[in-house]
């Protein structure tokens, strides 16, 4: 394969993705809503230029009906990539839903009537596996596994959850409509890592701008998550693109562990330098004054204070991924925002 169609390329971890396919001299059509954007990606094409591959930019709408059409044209492989992921949106429809769905929809009709297409990479996440952390306790699991889908989201309660799952559902219906290509899924956990854009507006560092500047200073929320780093991330894309025999979901997770724990190893790497949780934040204060972090009493109830664990051997036999430490993933992810 040598001309892949990246959507979502500007994005935290489509940008990574771009550069790694750049590295072993791919060519990569790029999508991007507007090309006369360039600030959004020149840093990728200084990667082409320097003689690593060759970078096409296309433009497409997620929503727009055949918009990728033109770009797909000859390609042999599809990694769609872009989806929303924000937590500050005014209508959950038409700002998660509709461009997960339909998106997934009108690149994935690209990729059959390309005619070329061989292999769709989709990037889902856990949040398709998993709405909330107490779904392990309700259905009497000791982890979550591939075969396991989200049924607790909806557009009222945890939105962009539900944007992933009905999004990697709609995939896979269309992979089985059609014989031209075959459909391999990533499902990471929470990512981190450094990015390569000071530009990225991506919620995790969003999230760890927060923790650096003592959002949490008084109480970090008893949350529980996977975590990956974001370079991990995009390698799995890359051998999901190119490994013979692959098919199905790969869920990635360096290890799993609460927000207050994660932070407890940025307190090991920095000391006092920033304004780090001094402790877990009372659930019972969290219901109250969730607001302020954009939850709702709901998402507390169901999610503070609930362990899970997420079963990561698909991707360690069949990506055979070697996980980037956590430790690593927070040093090097906060010294590029420190960068500016």
């Amino acid at each position: 394969m040598k001309t892949i169609l990246v959507t979502g390329g500007t994005g935290y971890i489509g940008a990574w993705v771009v550069k790694k396919l750049l590295e072993k001299n791919y060519i990569v059509r790029m999508t991007v809503r507007d090309k006369n954007q360039t600030h959004k990606y020149q840093y990728l094409q200084s990667i082409a230029e320097s003689g690593q591959g060759k970078l096409e930019i296309f433009e497409a709408n997620l929503t727009k009906e055949n918009s990728f059409d033109e770009p797909a044209k000859g390609t042999d492989a599809v990694i769609h990539v872009a989806s929303p992921f924000t937590l500050r949106f005014k209508d959950a429809q038409k700002d998660l839903i509709d461009p997960a769905l339909i998106g997934t929809r009108n690149v994935l009709n690209a990729a059959t009537r390309s005619g070329t297409v061989k292999r769709v990479v989709l990037t889902s996440s856990v949040a398709a596996v998993n709405g909330d952390s107490i779904d392990m306790q309700e259905a009497g699991l000791e982890e979550f596994t591939e075969e396991h889908f989200n049924t607790t989201s909806s557009v009222s309660h945890q939105p962009y959850s539900y944007s992933k799952v009905i999004a990697e559902k709609e995939a896979w219906k269309l992979a089985e409509q059609q014989d031209k290509w075959n459909l391999v899924v990533i499902n990471p956990s929470f990512v981190l890592g450094p990015p390569l854009s000071g530009s990225s507006d991506s919620e995790s560092l969003n999230l760890m701008k927060d923790i650096l500047k003592g959002k949490f200073f008084m109480g970090a929320p008893d949350l529980h998550f996977g975590f990956v780093d974001v370079r991990d991330v995009a390698d799995a894309h890359v051998i999901a693109l190119e490994k013979e025999g692959l098919e199905g979901r790969h869920i990635l997770a360096e290890r799993t562990m609460s927000l207050f724990e994660m932070t407890r190893i940025l307190k090991k790497l920095y000391g006092r330098k920033y304004l780090l949780p001094i402790m877990k934040a009372p659930k019972a204060l969290l219901m109250i004054i969730g607001g302020l972090f954009n939850v709702t009493p709901r998402f507390v109830k169901r999610n503070v204070g609930y362990p899970i664990s997420y079963n990561t051997t698909k991707s360690l036999e069949k990506l055979e991924i070697t996980y980037t430490p956590l430790e690593k993933t927070l040093k090097d992810m906060v010294e590029k925002m420190e960068e500016g």
